[in-house]
């Protein structure tokens, strides 16, 4: 089993929430786009950009985004900076948001954002959804870390990154401390953050083919390479992108 340097069975995730997009722009109201075909705004990709120079230096293995053309974008941002040849990207799309469906009745980006800013909250109640008619949260969750279970048993790495949403990435996050959907309200998810997970892995019991999970470990949360103190940065996420302009 391929693992970090150092280590004995040991693999690391980058996880990177994709740059900034605009749901509410003329082309999403107008139905011309679909929020699901969304693409970076030009700040998205100076934050995209901003995350590739941090994570120049890291030697990835494995390049994975979930396929939506956000974070097919910002993916290829951070593989154009990498200081050393990059994987070829691949697309796992169990890995794309949380299906929110399409409000209804929204006239303005202020309700939209007040919609939203508390959906998180509400995830680990039985049945609950992304808004009224949007994916279960159980069933976002099911798939997600199933997901990402099956690329840890996969062998020939120890470095992948992996580029997605906010949604996936607080439940991959809240997979990650063991209290699975009640602990996603806690972890914000700005803009191109990085996370980092750790994943120690042992051997299939019984000589098996592959590895299982022995303990997962969050190095690090929400860094924005942007702005690493946050200075200025008082709104959430879905608070900035819902902002009147």
């Amino acid at each position: 089993m391929t693992v970090l340097p150092g280590t004995t069975g040991r693999r690391r995730i980058y996880l990177l929430r994709h740059g900034h997009v605009d749901y509410f722009s003329e082309d999403v109201r107008s139905g011309k786009v679909g929020l699901t075909d969304v693409q970076l705004t030009p700040l998205g990709r100076e934050q995209a950009r901003a995350a590739g120079l941090a994570l120049a230096g890291v030697s990835f293995d494995r390049l994975i985004c979930s396929g939506l053309p956000r974070t097919v974008q910002t993916a290829e941002i951070v593989r154009e900076l990498q200081q050393r040849e990059a994987p070829e990207m691949e697309v796992r799309s169990d890995f794309r948001e949380i299906g929110s469906g399409r409000p209804v009745g929204i006239t303005s980006r202020g309700q939209l954002a007040a919609l939203m800013t508390f959906h998180f909250e509400t995830a680990a109640q039985p049945g609950a959804r992304m808004m009224e008619d949007g994916e279960f949260f159980e069933s976002a969750y099911e798939r997600a870390t199933a997901e990402i279970e099956h690329l840890l048993a996969e062998p020939g790495w120890h470095t992948a990154l992996i580029v997605a949403h906010e949604g996936i990435n607080r439940i991959l996050l809240g997979w990650a401390t063991g209290n699975g959907l009640t602990a996603i309200q806690a972890f914000e998810q700005d803009l191109a953050c990085i996370n980092i997970l750790d994943v120690d892995m042992v051997p299939a019991e019984g000589g098996g083919v592959g590895a299982t999970i022995e303990r997962k470990m969050i190095k690090a949360v929400n860094i924005t390479p942007y702005n690493y103190t946050k200075h200025g940065m008082n709104l959430t996420s879905l608070e900035a992108i819902f902002e009147e302009a």
